[in-house]
């Protein structure tokens, strides 16, 4: 394996919105799959092993809003704020279909995670001031509302810990490995025993770097494009897998 990842070189300043990346839409299809078959077990059927591809969904969408951080690096700015936008919208259409299908939800939806994870990895990669006052912002968040945030505040570190390794060797991704075990409640795991949990930290750890050699080698596939309708997946699925379970009770 080449000791650094050829996406992480590129030096063309030429705009890249118009340009699909297929191993990036993959990602996200992907990421999209993995967060079904998580839910997947709150339909009422015995499907406790999809814990397992289900912990590769929230580093997947991690490492996507780190790719497209690093496509855009020079690119208008304005598209990161349409991205910003776009997260908050659907963070607050989605938390009704969200708590309508996770009937003990004891903390918001994934999107505000998402969403303060941006504005970090933004304020790290970009200098100006407001970039850096709201990742600011956003940290202190994540901190103070820790416990209501899904994936608390490591989560919120995750896109960051995942964009520092795009100028690092592969086996960096150990970091956002790191990060990732911690978000996920590590300790109940650890303590649980079981093989679907500790597979499941397992997954966590290397979830970065699945994505990563992803990115790297899937380069000439192409699926449908991701777009912005995809943002209406996100409660749309909750709402069909609540119809799934009451069809199943």
């Amino acid at each position: 394996m080449q000791s650094q990842w050829g996406i992480m070189h590129g030096t063309h300043t030429t705009p890249v919105g118009r340009v699909r990346d297929g191993a990036l839409d993959l990602l996200k299809w992907l990421a999209l799959l993995s967060m079904v078959l998580d839910h997947l077990r709150y339909v009422g059927l015995s499907l406790d092993g999809l814990y397992v591809p289900g912990r590769l969904a929230f580093p997947w969408f991690c490492l996507a809003i780190a790719a497209n951080l690093h496509r855009t690096r020079n690119a208008v700015v304005t598209g990161h704020w349409r991205y910003l936008g776009w997260l908050l919208l659907f963070s607050v259409i989605s938390e009704v279909p969200y708590r309508m299908f996770i009937d003990d939800a004891d903390t918001l939806n994934v999107l505000p995670t998402l969403a303060l994870g941006l504005l970090v990895a933004r304020g790290w990669q970009q200098k100006a001031l407001i970039d850096r006052g709201l990742a600011l912002i956003a940290l202190i968040l994540g901190a103070v509302f820790s416990s209501q945030l899904m994936f608390g505040f490591f989560g919120v570190l995750l896109p960051l810990a995942m964009l520092l390794v795009f100028r690092r060797p592969w086996y960096f991704s150990v970091l956002p490995g790191w990060v990732c075990v911690a978000a996920n409640q590590w300790q109940i795991l650890l303590n649980s025993g079981s093989v679907v949990a500790l597979t499941g930290l397992v997954a966590c750890l290397i979830a970065p770097l699945a994505g990563l050699m992803l990115l790297q080698y899937a380069k000439n596939v192409s699926p449908p494009a991701m777009r912005r309708w995809a943002y209406a997946l996100y409660p749309l699925h909750f709402l069909l897998l609540l119809l799934l379970r009451k069809a199943l009770a």
